[in-house]
């Protein structure tokens, strides 16, 4: 059986897990991923609801781009985030990216497994995985600049406080499926995988009202078995990533080392003790680049 594995060099937390066996599907290289120079860039067309005749939008408007750039200020951002254009009327269609698909991949419809959604936008989208780091200040810093993203949750990380997930989720952040324990999946049986996916799915219903569709495997590795036991438990999608953002130095998949429309970001809920700084750190790193760049961050769920 086929197993498609990702490169497994993310910090010392990771390299306790798996050390051998792993085959790398691309290299990642490192660049620092700041740019200097400061301005600040109004919304993109089409960003405000349309206000009945003689309402005061502009005030409205204005009032919400002050509030956003005195919050990049206070945040120690150099520019003000871009704002991501409305999401497509008609959603795009979502393929597995070449050279990820298993045996049986297209034949059953299994869930599909991509890096980048397809657009001609300049739109990236930021999603964050496990649970354990749970910085109130990053919650803080999310809100304040309203900068959306997508949570991956391990429940043997979220169960010390499902509360912080709670309340992000009351902040209009979408929570899926990361596995109950983090495990090496390709590893285990159809039956064991199935166990820690759908035993997600249910922690994340009990807790959070709903069951994700979307899931993503531990390590970015995965077989057959993987996808059929996430569609056997309600997953449509399996996004991976195109570039990872740390709190010091950014990783590529891609030869370019660059950004693309619609490429997925990786980050971890993690903290001092695996990096080198803070969750707010990573935030400004990764905002400093894609603003910088010309790109604004999307929601991802807005686009499946």
């Amino acid at each position: 059986m086929r197993v498609v594995v990702q490169n497994d060099k993310y910090g010392a937390y990771r390299k306790r897990r798996i050390r051998a066996g792993i085959a790398v599907l691309a290299a990642a290289a490192i660049a620092s991923g700041c740019a200097d120079g400061a301005s600040t860039a109004p919304p993109a067309a089409g960003q405000q609801p349309r206000e009945a005749p003689g309402a005061k939008a502009p005030d409205k408007r204005h009032a919400a781009q002050r509030a956003r750039a005195a919050a990049a200020k206070r945040w120690g951002l150099s520019r003000v985030p871009l704002t991501a254009p409305p999401p497509p009327a008609v959603k795009p269609e979502i393929k597995t990216r070449a050279g990820f698909e298993v045996d049986g991949h297209e034949e059953d419809d299994l869930p599909p497994v991509f890096t980048t959604i397809p657009t001609r936008q300049k739109i990236v989208f930021l999603t964050i995985d496990d649970g354990a780091e749970k910085d109130p200040a990053f919650l803080r810093m999310m809100r304040e600049l309203r900068v959306p993203y997508t949570a991956f949750l391990s429940d043997y990380l979220v169960k010390e406080d499902y509360g912080y997930f709670k309340r992000m989720q009351q902040a209009g952040v979408s929570l899926h499926n990361h596995t109950l324990h983090h495990p090496y999946l390709p590893g285990l049986s159809y039956s064991r995988q199935k166990r820690e996916i759908c035993g997600m799915q249910n922690v994340i219903e009990k807790h959070y009202g709903t069951r994700p569709t979307l899931f993503r495997p531990p390590f970015g590795n995965y077989n057959a078995d993987t996808l059929y036991a996430a569609k056997a438990c309600g997953i449509k999608y399996a996004p991976l990533w195109n570039e990872e953002v740390f709190a010091d130095h950014w990783e590529y998949r891609e030869w370019d080392r660059d950004l693309h429309p619609g490429d997925i970001v990786l980050s971890h809920f993690r903290g001092k003790d695996d990096w080198k700084g803070t969750m707010p750190d990573m935030v400004r790193r990764f905002l400093e680049k894609v603003t910088a760049k010309g790109y604004a961050v999307a929601r991802l769920e807005d686009y499946l």
